[in-house]
């Protein structure tokens, strides 16, 4: 069977994909030059592009499988099938304009708008009604207002740039973030695959919303401890040697830990240690 053609995106998104793809096992060496990694396992061919790109080569067939923000599949319009949002880089399209402008007289008047989403863009801004000649940009779409646009349509995850160029958020157009896109013959197809891969990113990344947390009870305290343990399932309990009380194991939430270890403590348990977990499998 031919490799699984795989494209990961360059820029912004790439360092939390390609490290989702070496946390699932698919090892491979990449820098700033090269777009044709070196991959570990053989049955896999990976090649690095921007992420505009990477929904239409997809639906073309050029390549089985994908990442690449949401924004860019709804911009190309691709034809693909979204396997599984990860959730990573999530970000806002918004429209802003300078601080200096109101919106209610941007809205009387026919206005310059700038943004690198053309497709975007125009169905939100006929939706608001608009009167709009669309500018089309590549990058730095933030330091065209006020001289060259009276409002751009840009993604942001803070605001903080946006900020920064004197400039004002009027409305959220939608939301995004990255998503794992298949070529629909290639689903069909290479379905086993790419739904081995789809259970992999997902127990890497329900890993890295939980530690394992580990300690000792003294056997008179276990049944009390264990009443109140946050787990996915019931609790791992072993005989420590020469029955000096229970080891237990307990997968739980990172965001629980604060309250969770005074309170062991508390009820009992002493030597506790905690882990970090590198996949989830339920």
């Amino acid at each position: 069977m031919e490799k699984l053609k795989i494209v990961i995106p360059k820029g912004r998104i790439y360092d939390n994909v390609a490290d989702l793809l070496v946390s699932a096992g698919i090892y491979f060496k990449a820098d700033s030059r090269n777009y044709r990694p070196e991959v570990s396992n053989k049955e896999i061919d990976i090649k690095i592009m921007k992420p505009q790109n990477i929904p239409k080569l997809v639906e073309m067939g050029a390549r089985d499988i994908g990442f690449t923000g949401y924004d860019w599949i709804k911009e190309e319009k691709a034809n693909v099938v979204e396997v599984m949002d990860l959730g990573l880089d999530p970000v806002k399209i918004v429209s802003a304009i300078p601080s200096k402008y109101s919106i209610k007289d941007l809205q009387k008047r026919k206005i310059i708008v700038a943004s690198e989403y053309e497709n975007i863009s125009r169905d939100f801004l006929k939706k608001k009604k608009y009167k709009f000649d669309l500018l089309r940009t590549y990058g730095a779409t933030e330091v065209f207002p006020p001289d060259d646009a009276d409002m751009i349509i840009d993604n942001t995850s803070t605001g903080l740039t946006l900020t920064e160029h004197n400039l004002k958020i009027v409305d959220t157009v939608m939301e995004s973030s990255t998503r794992f896109i298949a070529n629909k013959e290639s689903m069909k197809k290479r379905k086993k695959e790419i739904d081995k891969l789809k259970i992999l990113f997902k127990a890497v990344l329900d890993a890295r919303k939980k530690v394992l947390l580990e300690m000792n009870v003294p056997a008179e305290k276990l049944t009390s401890l264990v009443k109140f343990l946050p787990c996915m399932r019931s609790p791992t309990v072993a005989p420590l040697y020469k029955e000096e009380g229970y080891a237990v194991k307990i997968a739980v939430d990172k965001s629980e830990v604060l309250d969770l270890i005074p309170k062991l403590k508390k009820y009992g348990a002493r030597d506790i240690l905690e882990y970090e977990i590198s996949k989830v499998v339920l």
